[in-house]
């Protein structure tokens, strides 16, 4: 669906303020909303989901958990809208707090967004590379057990995924 590139800029702009609601709040039910309800999100690490149903499942479980959970914004880098295409195409940051010793971790992933009109979204698309997703989560996870700051989610996680402590 082509839309003015002003509508599709609004649209992701109010998008991108109920997220930062949902991970400010830690209930990311309201997500799937977001988008029509046979949207299309596809997430090259974990899948394809069709469906509000199958947003909300996938949304409410990788961000209630580590290490989305401990990504509290989203900042856009840069952002540019193919109005024909009806797609808006930006650089989102992941960007995740002090794990104890000063140190800033951020990885980013490049998302595609398609507009449907009013205000909702039919797809999105994440493209990134999953493997320095996970060096940066293991990292972050050794340096927060390290300092103590890593609660019963994260040290889970480390010795599952992590290699251990």
């Amino acid at each position: 669906m082509s839309a003015p590139a002003a509508e599709i800029t609004e649209a992701y702009a109010a998008f991108h303020e109920k997220v930062a609601g949902f991970a400010a709040s830690g209930d990311w039910t309201g997500y799937a909303d977001l988008f029509t309800p046979d949207a299309v999100y596809v997430e090259h690490a974990m899948g394809t989901f069709t469906g509000r149903d199958e947003i909300r499942d996938w949304a409410v479980r990788t961000m209630t958990s580590y290490p989305g959970r401990l990504m509290p914004e989203f900042p856009v880098s840069w952002q540019v809208v193919d109005a024909d295409a009806g797609r808006l195409v930006c650089e989102v940051l992941n960007p995740m707090p002090d794990p104890g010793d000063g140190t800033m971790l951020t990885e980013p992933n490049i998302t595609i967004m398609t507009y449907a009109g009013d205000g909702l979204f039919s797809g999105e698309e994440d493209v990134y590379n999953p493997l320095r997703f996970h060096a940066m989560a293991q990292k972050w996870a050794r340096i927060a057990a390290a300092h103590g700051n890593a609660d019963d989610d994260v040290l889970t996680w480390l010795d599952r995924f992590g290699g251990g402590r």
